[in-house]
């Protein structure tokens, strides 16, 4: 009965959100409502948990650790948002687009180009379904079908997810684990480097419906290698901010020279290479300040040695680093990029007011998502299920990636699919004593590869295209295959390194 009660909150926000179509934000103060209520009524939290306190400040405790990290991850949405809006209305997307698509004709190569490298390039840098609602318009304009190009931006972007927005992805995870940025992004960088071939070859192939040829077969493996060997090689010795822009720089930069050096471009008219340096100056920068911050040890132990950090009764805890957040990163990146760009200071006063209306809804439902999950964890009920999922035995590694689909399906976002069930993943590694770090990176990994399935991705991608309502089941049926292949692959990977991590152990 206890393990029902405690599925309830969670029930509550996966049927709101994907049966009765709510909003995040809604959905979740619906589950922080009825977990609240469950905390206090049947699970003791004030009175047989955390008993000291009482509910009420029990409550508010879990609460506080909440805010505390929805400032911490809003301090990088907003500067991300504030790049996107003054890139946007300089037209520097536009260059940069047009220097993709003019190398080639070849609608194959130009799906790599755009979908694959410049789509993985955008949820780098900017994440929360930005790269979608970009790079649809952009294939409907080198000629996709509106359907085909949604599937194709959905699908394309998906790898980088795990390190979306700066790694945005991680915090939640580093919050609820314990575990550092780099042991997290290991893991979920190894699961993507080794099944990321299954989502370039079937985006290959959905781009042309000519008959493959075997030395067509280049390509597809040329763009795997280019993206993930700086992809892993970032996520292993730097961290979890770069992985996903620094691939995509590093990897579509070497595939367009031999895309070009090959012969495959075409004789369009298009930017000169002053003006895409200088549309990507603000990337350029914030790749920079990264670089600096994460590969100097001076430098990077001098930033984090200033921090704030707090606690309430020796029970709820935050901390933060604001010098070394990627958040302040992204801020200097905005402002030093806009001035090296010749933005005006109105201009880049002007993109933050753009982002800051677009940061109210965001801050509402990240408030209630970790409001949810920290009374989730203070009040037992991730640990009752926990417990029960140890029934599962030897199948959860399997199962876990789903865990993970599962939530950005409901929630929209990797990152809230993280806040969810972080807690949830590392009870389980508890229960089962199983790595949790591997558990983490499936987690990880699977809010990935949800976000092809997700409704509102979809939903916004078929918008962008001007794609009628109701057609949006033809994108869905398509990537639903390629998410369940590619998940159940990184169930496969998981369990074998679970089982031989736990008999290392």
């Amino acid at each position: 009965m206890h393990v029902l009660l405690a599925s309830l909150p969670i029930g509550s926000v996966i049927a709101a959100m994907a049966i009765f179509r709510w909003r995040a934000a809604s959905a979740g103060v619906l589950g922080l409502a009825m977990a609240l209520l469950l905390a206090i009524t049947t699970f003791g939290l004030g009175t047989d948990v955390h008993a000291e306190l009482g509910p009420g400040l029990a409550m508010g405790g879990a609460l506080t650790e909440a805010l505390f990290v929805t400032t911490t991850i809003l301090w990088i949405i907003f500067p991300a948002l504030c790049l996107y809006e003054m890139q946007a209305r300089s037209g520097a997307f536009k260059i940069i687009r047009g220097s993709l698509s003019r190398l080639s004709d070849d609608p194959r190569i130009l799906a790599l180009l755009v979908a694959w490298f410049f789509g993985l390039f955008m949820e780098g840098v900017a994440g929360f379904g930005t790269p979608v609602v970009l790079v649809a318009p952009i294939l409907v304009g080198l000629g996709f079908a509106p359907v085909q190009a949604v599937v194709l931006a959905l699908i394309g972007h998906a790898a980088g997810v795990s390190f979306g927005a700066v790694g945005t992805p991680i915090l939640p995870q580093m919050a609820a684990s314990g575990l550092s940025g780099l042991e997290l992004g290991r893991q979920a960088a190894l699961l993507h480097t080794l099944l990321g071939g299954v989502l370039v070859t079937v985006l290959f192939l959905m781009a042309s419906s000519k008959r493959p040829r075997l030395c067509d077969s280049q390509w597809p493996a040329l763009a795997t290698l280019l993206f993930f060997t700086p992809f892993l090689t970032l996520a292993w010795w730097v961290g979890p901010e770069l992985p996903t822009v620094g691939g995509a720089i590093i990897g579509g930069s070497l595939f367009a020279f031999i895309v070009k050096r090959h012969g495959a471009g075409s004789d369009h008219p298009g930017p000169t290479v002053g003006e895409v340096t200088q549309a990507a100056l603000p990337y350029l920068v914030l790749l920079v300040l990264v670089l600096v911050t994460r590969l100097m040890p001076p430098v990077r132990e001098t930033l984090r040695g200033v921090e704030i950090e707090w606690s309430l009764f020796g029970v709820f805890f935050g901390r933060v680093e604001p010098l070394y957040h990627p958040g302040t990163l992204l801020l200097l990146g905005f402002l030093l990029g806009g001035l090296a760009q010749g933005r005006s200071p109105a201009e880049l006063v002007s993109a933050m007011a753009g982002a800051a209306r677009r940061l109210g809804p965001v801050a509402l439902a990240l408030a209630a998502m970790l409001g949810l999950s920290r009374v989730l964890v203070h009040s037992g009920m991730i640990e009752t299920l926990a417990q029960a999922a140890a029934a599962s035995g030897g199948l959860w590694p399997f199962i876990s990636p789903f865990i993970g689909v599962l939530g950005t399906f409901v929630t929209g976002s990797a990152t809230s699919s993280n806040i969810l069930f972080s807690d949830f993943q590392r009870a389980a590694a508890t229960a089962l004593s199983l790595p949790a770090a591997v558990l983490h990176g499936a987690q990880g990994f699977g809010a990935a590869i949800g976000n092809i399935v997700c409704p509102h991705n979809i939903i916004a991608g078929a918008a962008t295209v001007g794609l009628a309502a109701g057609r949006e089941g033809e994108v869905m049926r398509t990537t639903v295959i390629v998410c369940i292949i590619y998940a159940a692959g990184g169930g496969i990977v998981t369990y074998l390194m679970a089982r031989g991590g736990a008999a290392a152990s």
